[in-house]
């Protein structure tokens, strides 16, 4: 059966790839230490060795939109083209194409029928900056196939954030029923406290410091029921108005296991969002030997 190589779980800032490759003048004075941190969290994945890479992250309205959004979507294409005009108008991004698993993805789909998630598919998926931004700080190199899984965290009714976490298990345990002797790393993206478009938007940080510190504390210990019994799908309104996005990082912790402590934690306070970078070897650090 494919083995976890890692459970990985980050905020996909999509100015990350302009303050990165910017010079001169147009270098932002965060930058330095930005690209220090991304190098170290980059490492995390390539000493898991993976083959596969399944992204977890949501479409920001580019694709899916009111007439048809699905609450969990599976992407099964042999490639998938990635980024939209805005996405490099705005922020720099260039245009991708990303190869794709269709037989994991497959599995997916049938498995997840299987434990009871009706997931959508498309064979047509055009992926946008939740995916990529993990591709360009993870994985520059663009090399390993990918399934895309997109939840919906924009358009109500939306999924519980229990559900998240229950689909994050369900995930996990696919991957490992996958007939395979593939490596996979699970890599999903989301949020802490975010506000778009409000009063709250631009400042030296995110929106609600505190809530960010316990989400990190959360994530961080693996506290599952912990997270649970404080975040609801009316709280999440609270620490800013774009925060639902945290329940990808629930859907990640599910992956990752109740109690299951990161093995690589990092945040850094940018303007007007916290990043945060986490990392899971559910098999063990790679290379770290075990004393008897």
């Amino acid at each position: 059966m494919a083995e976890l190589a890692a459970v990985i779980a980050s905020t996909h800032h999509p100015f990350y790839y302009r303050a990165s490759t910017s010079t001169g003048a147009d270098r932002p004075p965060f930058a330095d230490e930005w690209v220090a941190k991304i190098e170290r969290f980059r490492e995390t994945l390539t000493r898991a060795e993976p083959d596969v890479l399944v992204m977890v992250g949501s479409d920001h309205f580019h694709q899916l939109w009111l007439d048809n959004m699905p609450q969990f979507l599976v992407g099964k294409a042999p490639f998938f083209d990635a980024n939209f005009y805005n996405e490099e108008r705005e922020f720099g991004l260039p245009r991708m194409t990303l190869r794709g698993e269709e037989d994991l993805a497959a599995h997916l789909l049938r498995d997840g029928l299987d434990r009871d998630f009706d997931l959508a598919f498309s064979n047509e998926l055009r992926i946008d900056h939740s995916i990529t931004c993990p591709i360009i700080t993870l994985r520059p190199q663009a090399d390993l196939p990918i399934v895309p899984v997109y939840t919906n965290i924009f358009a109500p009714p939306l999924p519980q954030p229990r559900r998240f976490v229950a689909l994050g298990k369900a995930i996990r345990e696919m991957v490992e029923s996958w007939e395979s002797d593939k490596r996979v790393a699970v890599i999903g993206t989301g949020h802490l406290s975010l506000e778009l478009g409000g009063p709250r938007q631009f400042g030296e940080h995110g929106p609600d410091p505190e809530f960010d510190r316990r989400a990190v504390e959360w994530i961080a210990s693996g506290d599952v029921e912990g997270c649970l019994a404080e975040v609801s799908l009316d709280s999440l309104h609270a620490p800013g108005n774009a925060t639902h996005g945290f329940m990808d990082f629930m859907l990640m912790m599910g992956v990752a296991g109740e109690g299951a402590k990161a093995d690589h934690v990092d945040t850094l306070d940018l303007f007007h969002t916290m990043e945060a970078y986490f990392t899971w070897y559910p098999n063990g650090v790679p290379g770290e030997v075990v004393p008897a």
